[in-house]
């Protein structure tokens, strides 16, 4: 009988396929990326079977033992979540595997076929000249205007090839598995009318045994032709702010997910380096365990902000408001489900980045985005999606082949991994040590209604929450009751994106109605970003826009005589004055005390009986000390006082 790898290579474009090589499925891998340690044999994974599209991902089918379940989750698919995109009809195609077989991947190379695919008509979708001018649109009339902190726009390489999709599939997964290094998947899925295959670099989200992961990488070294560059260079790399700003950005944004379908919100560990054959980049690995179905994760996990931005709702639509098109599959992901000995499904989900899409008209598409933030040069972004097609384009045969032996391991050069280290010196020791819930009797099982006003920032600040006893509950802010608000010991208002002091947003009205209502009452209010810069404009204070925003910095602040580092992700600030709140209880007024940052003549924090303030993310993983910071915070509104020399609730 034929196997599997034999009865696809007979008749290629006949059929439903998909040969995978796993990072997961072929341990032991070096930290960084690297090819296999001595001793592994790599194997490849083939699937053959059955097509079909649904609609939802709840409607993947289940995978049987020996029997997985492949599936191509288009860019679109984000409609689930609520977010926009542009509907381009691309499927949520499914591989229910009939037949399954692992080898080693020396066996299928010496299978698989080395054909010259002739590709032709190579060109972008959108010039440099027109991209470097939307990159420049999006850092003032995005980033610019408080709409969020970092958005990757994406371009296309497009160009077309005569030879069968299938067969070209096959003869270029054979060049990737032959030159590229470091990838955590390398593949290529065959299904009529859509043909995917590439090396992507980026686990998005594992479940297995109960744990969840997620890969986010940012910050892109571009290896440098002239091999005596390579090294001085890097090291500009690994010291460049922008840089490790940009994976810090991103590792908050995929934390906010980990703290929804995690219990214990999940920590990080890293940073690592993911070393590929034309480009290095930095990488943080997000650990946490669940008892969600792998269907419900992949859904809340909708997609990687390394591939839309944060917050994510807003992204979403800044892309369909910049892209000109849908993303296909770009940026979407490929989900394999198994089923293991036990009964258990386990999920491997990596990127659709690096990746060449092919239809049945031999029209060829490789895409590539870069992550614009405050400081993004537009010259410097263009020439970074050209740098992430290479890989993919090199294997097309657009771009010169490189030996991997060319570069050296990076990770090993002297000094690189104490500088990597480093970096983890100003983060919050909270989300980098194991999280024991460390309650505080006087907030021990008091309620908190955490509004979420299109930040999922809140599902961080309700998992810190509860590591002090208390009860959170998250509410979109255009859901929030009467009863919800009544019936909340604490009230949370929560970050989001846009101008606190736009008078036509429903949001911001329906923020200041929140906000009124309870002071009216008394009851205990803490206030985050946004929703500290609702309060103090009612309080009279003036709004102003930051000349350069704070997206994702970390900076010193006296909160009330108390030093802290804090991570601020901000385009609006409120200048000092005299704070008054019109109405408090009994109709009275309420003067606020202010915390102010001289260096950039901002109020940080305000407070009252019952109530305080926050301009930056105690939450976020830039908060070195953001978990007492909070504390302080909540002690404050809820009557407790200052925590000063109180050790039951700290950051380690």
């Amino acid at each position: 009988m034929r196997t599997p790898l034999q009865q696809l290579l007979d008749d290629p474009s006949g059929q439903a396929w998909a040969l995978l090589w796993r990072q997961g499925e072929n341990e032991p891998v070096a930290a960084a990326g690297e090819p296999p340690r001595e001793g592994a044999e790599p194997q490849v994974e083939v699937l053959l079977g059955e097509v079909r599209d649904v609609e939802q991902l709840a409607d993947l089918p289940p995978a049987e033992q020996d029997r997985p379940v492949l599936a191509m989750v288009p860019f679109r698919q984000v409609a689930e979540r609520g977010y926009d995109a542009h509907d381009d009809g691309t499927p949520l195609r499914v591989l229910v595997a009939s037949r399954y077989q692992r080898l080693p991947v020396a066996d299928l190379l010496a299978a698989l076929p080395q054909d010259r695919v002739e590709v032709t008509d190579e060109t972008f979708s959108v010039s440099d000249e027109d991209y470097a001018a939307i990159v420049a649109r999006v850092i003032e009339e995005e980033i610019g205007e408080g709409e969020g902190a970092n958005f990757v726009i994406r371009r296309d390489v497009r160009a077309r090839t005569e030879t069968a999709p299938a067969r070209a599939a096959l003869s270029w997964l054979r060049r990737l598995l032959t030159d590229e290094r470091g990838a955590y998947w390398t593949f290529a899925v065959h299904t009529p009318g859509h043909t995917l295959v590439g090396a992507t670099p980026e686990r998005h989200v594992s479940v297995r045994d109960g744990r969840v992961r997620m890969n986010p990488i940012s910050g892109t070294f571009r290896h440098p032709a002239d091999r005596a560059e390579l090294e001085p260079s890097f090291r500009r790399f690994i010291a460049d702010t922008k840089e490790t700003e940009e994976l810090f950005m991103v590792v908050d944004e995929e934390m906010k997910m980990m703290a929804q379908i995690c219990t214990d919100g999940g920590r990080i560990t890293g940073p690592l380096l993911k070393q590929m054959a034309h480009l290095t980049h930095t990488e943080y690995l997000l650990d946490g365990r669940s008892d969600a179905d792998p269907r419900d994760v992949l859904r809340a996990t909708m997609f990687a902000p390394t591939v839309t931005g944060s917050p994510m709702e807003n992204a979403c639509t800044v892309i369909a408001r910049h892209e000109r098109e849908g993303r296909g599959y770009y940026a979407g992901v490929l989900a394999m489900l198994e089923r293991d000995a036990d009964g258990e499904e386990h999920l491997d989900a990596p990127i659709l980045i690096r990746t060449a899409h092919l239809d049945h008209a031999g029209a060829v598409t490789v895409s590539a985005g870069a992550t614009l933030v405050r400081h993004s040069d537009p010259v410097s972004e263009v020439a970074e999606t050209t740098a992430k097609a290479s890989g993919m384009l090199a294997a097309l045969g657009l771009r010169p082949r490189r030996e991997v032996r060319d570069v050296p391991t990076l990770a090993d050069l002297p000094g690189v991994a104490e500088a990597l280290a480093a970096r983890n010196e100003s983060l919050s020791p909270f989300w980098l040590s194991p999280q024991e819930v460390r309650p505080d009797p006087d907030l021990v099982g008091r309620s908190v209604l955490v509004v979420d006003a299109e930040d999922a920032w809140t599902r961080m600040l309700a998992h810190q929450v509860r590591h002090f006893g208390m009860q959170a509950r998250v509410v979109r802010w255009d859901r929030v009751t009467d009863h919800d608000l009544g019936g909340a010991h604490l009230l949370l208002l929560g970050p989001g994106p846009g101008d606190p002091a736009d008078e036509d947003d429903p949001r911001m009205a329906r923020l200041r109605a929140l906000a009124l209502a309870r002071l009216r009452t008394g009851a205990p209010m803490v206030a985050v970003c946004l929703s500290h810069q609702v309060v103090a404009g009612l309080a009279g204070l003036p709004l102003a826009k930051l000349s350069r925003p704070h997206q994702g910095v970390q900076l010193p602040v006296d909160l009330f005589g108390r030093a802290a580092r804090i991570g601020f992700y901000n385009t609006f600030v409120a200048r000092p004055g005299e704070a008054v709140l019109p109405e408090g209880p009994a109709g009275q007024p309420v003067p606020l005390q202010l915390s102010v940052d001289p260096a950039h003549d901002a109020v940080v924090a305000m407070r009252a009986p019952g109530l305080a303030t926050v301009q930056g993310h105690a939450e976020s993983v830039l908060s070195r000390d953001g978990l007492v910071a909070l504390h302080a915070l909540i002690r404050h509104a809820t009557g407790h006082g200052d925590p000063s020399g109180d050790a039951r609730v700290n950051e380690g």
